[in-house]
């Protein structure tokens, strides 16, 4: 791997000024990962609440039942081990649960939050353990039932698996019938080129998969293969034990969730205030509360009584808390209390989150004051684009830059072909239409002199000529395009791979075909990448 930085515009300006400027954005956020007393100052701050959060033994013991089922990894058993003794702290990362681990992205989360926990373990003289929030509790299924791969002829192919049920459910309590499982199993098994790691990526994922019930499980099963020797604990956070455990703080989500709204809804006014646009819906008399319910309920307040959109659940303030002490597994976080959740459940030093996340994460600033918290300190989530080395080999023919690549290559190609045209075919023909319209427009006026009717008739006699030509210059062009067939593929390879669907590769392809092609050592040799924490976007010469 050769590793160059590549700096990109993207993301909103507040994630950008947090990356770039982050005295002009401190008052929205906690303090700076990347300042190493804000690193101290918040572990100091995390000894001092230990008796406030849940029991870090519980906490524990729930995630141990859990890890053993899909991520039973020594290394792992160890973290735990290490995050039951007071004065252990953790970096989280976390995302949906995808098809086959999702698009690259959760990966490089991943990641991030290993190397970020060893860092701060080796800066502050105590263990630091990394764990992936998996939102199991999330129900678009939409946004987490499909990813795409590379096929063997180098086209991009969408795989999507079903559900066997249509109600609104959390992802985690979905379930995905062994048949669907086979079927997106067999259809990544037929994409993906014969590699000599093709059988053991494949056998991976055949035992992930077919012992899945959900999605979240074959999710967890796969990060656990990929990340459990690196000591990565998994928690889904729709899984009913630990709901037990957050308990009460769904209790005190309840009880002050008027002076959580005023919270939210100041923070909002902060942001928009110092000219920056929300990321995050923040709207009156919502209770940022999911009620379990045939689906999952977001549920406001209305008259004292909450309530979702439909009217199918209603409760006053002592209803709900009598149902979240007999029922807390029939309660969720929106995104603006998850991260509230959190820090109740975990000693959270830091939390890995990528651009979009950074922006509304500023949202629940005063929310965690009115709990009596404090924001835990943010880390950009690593950010790659891989280039394989033929690719690299034809851009470099090309005399093409990553950035002419994230900006479309439309013109450029257009550029290069016009320059393969030695008879000038392009420039004749243009120069055949401006000259045949200069010779035929002064007859067709002094034709309009003798009759009327012959100028209108002229004139459409005209542009139908005109057509003629520009349909035999268009007949030269694709002769031409024919004629660097080869070449024009390499220019949409180029084009596919590094910016598929016109997105960053990142968001869109799936690590599968990455292992595929060069094994698991590549994972291996990613983890042994220097990390950054700028949110600088970097370029994997492969």
């Amino acid at each position: 791997m050769n590793i160059v930085t590549e700096p990109l515009k993207g993301g909103s300006a507040l994630s950008r000024d947090y990356i770039d400027h982050f005295e002009k954005v401190s008052h929205l956020y906690g303090g700076d990962f990347r300042n190493k007393e804000s690193r101290s100052r918040r572990a100091d701050w995390l000894d001092s609440r230990e008796s406030l959060r849940a029991d870090r033994t519980q906490i524990a013991g729930c995630l141990r039942q859990y890890n053993e089922k899909h991520n039973s990894h020594d290394a792992v058993m160890a973290s735990l081990a290490l995050l039951e003794q007071p004065g252990t702290l953790v970096v989280t990362g976390g995302q949906q649960s995808g098809l086959f681990t999702g698009p690259l992205l959760v990966v490089y989360k991943a990641a991030t939050t290993i190397m970020a926990a060893k860092e701060a373990a080796e800066q502050l003289g105590r263990p630091v353990v990394p764990l992936f929030w998996i939102a199991g509790e999330d129900h678009d299924w939409d946004e987490v039932n499909h990813t795409y791969v590379l096929n063997r002829t180098q086209e991009i192919t969408k795989i999507k698996i079903e559900k066997s049920e249509e109600k609104r459910s959390s992802v985690s309590d979905i379930r995905v019938e062994e048949e669907s499982w086979q079927q997106v199993v067999e259809q990544l098994d037929g994409l993906l080129q014969e590699s000599d790691f093709k059988p053991q990526i494949m056998e991976f994922i055949r035992t992930s998969s077919f012992r899945a019930d959900s999605m979240t499980d074959a999710f967890a099963k796969l990060m656990g293969s990929l990340f459990g020797k690196f000591g990565l604990i998994l928690l889904d956070s729709a899984d009913p034990n630990l709901r037990k455990l957050e308990q009460p703080f769904f209790t005190s989500l309840i009880m002050q969730n008027d002076a959580l709204e005023t919270a939210y809804m100041n923070s909002a006014s902060d942001i928009v205030g110092a000219g920056y646009e929300l990321q995050a819906d923040v709207t009156a008399g919502n209770a940022n509360l999911f009620y379990i319910h045939e689906g999952r309920l977001l549920l406001h307040k209305k008259d004292g009584i909450f309530t979702d959109r439909k009217g199918q659940v209603s409760f006053t303030r002592d209803e709900l808390l009598e149902e979240v002490q007999a029922h807390p597994e029939r309660f969720s976080n929106n995104v603006l209390t998850r991260p509230l959740m959190q820090d109740y459940v975990l000693p959270v030093l830091a939390t890995v989150l990528g651009q979009g996340e950074i922006a509304y994460w500023a949202i629940p600033r005063r929310a965690f004051e009115t709990i009596g918290g404090e924001m835990p300190l943010i880390i950009p989530r690593m950010s790659f684009t891989v280039v394989e080395g033929t690719l690299h080999k034809h851009m470099d023919k090309y005399q093409l830059s990553f950035e002419d690549v994230r900006q479309g290559l439309d013109h450029k190609r257009h550029e290069w072909l016009a320059a393969q045209d030695e008879l000038g075919i392009e420039r004749r023909f243009e120069e055949t239409k401006t000259s045949f319209a200069a010779m035929y427009e002064p007859l067709i006026e002094q034709l309009g002199t003798v009759q009327a009717g012959l100028l209108k008739l002229g004139n459409n006699n005209k542009e139908k000529i005109l057509d003629q030509i520009t349909f035999l210059q268009a007949k030269a062009q694709d002769a031409m395009a024919k004629q660097n067939e080869a070449a024009i593929r390499q220019w949409e390879r180029i084009e596919l791979s590094l910016m598929p669907l016109g997105k960053l590769q990142e968001r869109v392809y799936n690590i599968m075909y990455y292992l595929n092609r060069y094994g698991l050592v590549w994972l291996d040799e990613l983890m042994t990448v220097e990390p950054d924490y700028s949110g600088t976007h970097r370029i994997i010469y492969m």
